[in-house]
């Protein structure tokens, strides 16, 4: 049976008015409106037997209630098993503010209208998927992008921060898949990156897809058909011209991954030809004559996998005290906004937003010594596309693809729901942001490495 493939796609812009952004540094809470679409697009393979979805979202992420409610309403209008349904998230900062609404006092109307929206439009772009397959074939690649940079910064005092670290691990690895009609005409393009999308800071007032909406336009006006973004681990990595209110910079940041993408996938053949030598032409030098003819590839083979792994957590506090802590800095802020200086407002927000943090931590882990996390893994040929929730670290991607016995490994996070950052073992020593706000215990993120080169070779 040949491997089918259909796309859908719907807009999810949201409108002016609506809170957009999120940062604990930020005085503004509604956008002022959109610089590009935000979109949900989605990808449909199915190889007779059974039927994929692969969902890729213009957002931060959501809530695991708002996230499981979405993946419902694709089961339920699609009838696709919750395991077969990749809802992934390309965790753009300047988006719509979908994951601090405790904060939000200003639009908040606005933003709920907004989310409640989201489950069927996301759904009738899965369903428009399975109404559009036809054959495809499948081929991959890879090429290099240098816009991204190791974050975990060490200060001349010897404090981790969010900044720029040029000697720390990073993967500027651009991997490329492009599925064609039986034409040779592109269906759609995945790009596969690990940056985070915080290009655009707290200073915009402009709802933005960040670079990666950007690198899907570049994709889509180079080749056709649609692109979808699937982020990388990039819990330790960032943009190297970000947090910014500059709207030209995440364009060209966009712009410069997405021409690296187009390569790669114009480079690529789904239908292989083969040189045959006919004879030769005299002409001013004798020149060869060659006969390209099309060599048919075998069928991509489809499969999938879904688990959930038992991973560490810390120790955490009662929740009822992580909460009145943070009920109490809101309370400041929302006095600060009408009475404070934008200095104290800023400072308070910063305090409430990492309050509602530790608050939310509680909430989830109290009591708890380990957690069910979701390890989700695709085949389609010689290519795998294996992800997590949360934001795992860029060494745990490169020790996963280095690992796999696949030769086209796109590991991802922010994929099925999940905030929570994955440092590898050596950060928690550093102490720093990404390790102070996780969740897990030390291991964490070995364990995921090996379970998902168990599952990987189990494909």
């Amino acid at each position: 049976m040949a491997l089918l493939a259909g796309t859908g796609r719907t807009d999810i812009t949201p409108a002016p008015g609506t809170p957009q952004g999120g940062w604990g540094a930020q005085t503004h809470q509604r956008g002022l409106g959109a610089d590009l679409p935000f979109y949900a697009t989605a990808l449909v393979l199915a190889d007779g037997q059974q039927s994929v979805a692969i969902v890729d979202v213009d957002s931060i992420g959501f809530s695991p209630e708002w996230t499981q409610t979405i993946l419902t309403a694709i089961a339920t209008l699609t009838g696709l098993p919750l395991s077969h349904i990749r809802f992934s998230c390309t965790h753009t900062h300047s988006g719509p503010n979908t994951f601090r609404i405790p904060v939000i006092t200003e639009g908040r109307d606005m933003i709920l209208e907004y989310l409640e929206g989201l489950p069927l439009r996301i759904a009738g772009a899965v369903w428009q998927a399975q109404q559009n397959l036809r054959p495809v074939r499948v081929a991959a690649g890879a090429g290099a992008c240098d816009i991204n940079i190791n974050r975990r910064q060490r200060t001349a005092d010897g404090q981790i921060v969010v900044g720029r670290n040029p000697d720390g691990p990073v993967d500027r690895t651009v991997r490329v898949v492009r599925l064609d009609g039986l034409d040779e005409q592109p269906v759609a393009t995945l790009v596969h990156y690990a940056c985070h999308p915080t290009t655009m800071g707290w200073q915009t007032q402009f709802a933005t897809p960040d670079y990666p909406g950007m690198c899907k336009r570049v994709v889509e006006e180079q080749l056709g058909g649609v692109c979808l973004f699937l982020q990388g681990a990039t819990g330790d990595i960032g943009p190297r011209l970000g947090f910014t209110g500059d709207l030209a910079i995440y364009r060209r940041l966009g712009r410069i991954l997405g021409l690296e993408a187009a390569k790669v996938a114009l480079n690529l053949d789904t239908l292989p030809r083969e040189a045959k030598f006919t004879g030769l032409q005299p002409s001013g030098a004798t020149i060869a004559l060659f006969e390209d003819l099309p060599r048919e590839p075998a069928e991509p083979f489809l499969a999938v996998r879904s688990r959930y792994l038992q991973l560490p957590l810390k120790t955490f506090p009662h929740p009822d005290e992580a909460e009145a802590e943070a009920v109490s800095l809101r309370a400041q802020v929302a006095h600060l906004r009408q009475h404070g200086t934008e200095d104290e407002i800023r400072a308070a927000t910063a305090q409430a937003t990492q309050a509602g943090m530790r608050a939310d931590r509680a909430r989830l882990y109290h009591g708890r010594t380990h957690i069910d996390w979701q390890l989700q893994a695709m085949r389609l040929g010689n290519i795998a596309l294996i992800a997590i929730p949360g934001e795992p670290f860029a060494e745990t991607g490169q020790a996963i693809a280095a690992g796999s016995p696949f030769p086209h490994t796109l590991f991802s996070g922010y994929t099925n729901g999940g905030f929570s950052y994955l440092p590898v073992r050596s950060a928690y020593a550093e102490g720093g942001y990404e390790v102070e706000t996780s969740p897990f215990a030390e291991g964490a993120a070995e364990i995921v490495v090996a379970e998902s080169l168990a599952m990987l070779h189990e494909l």
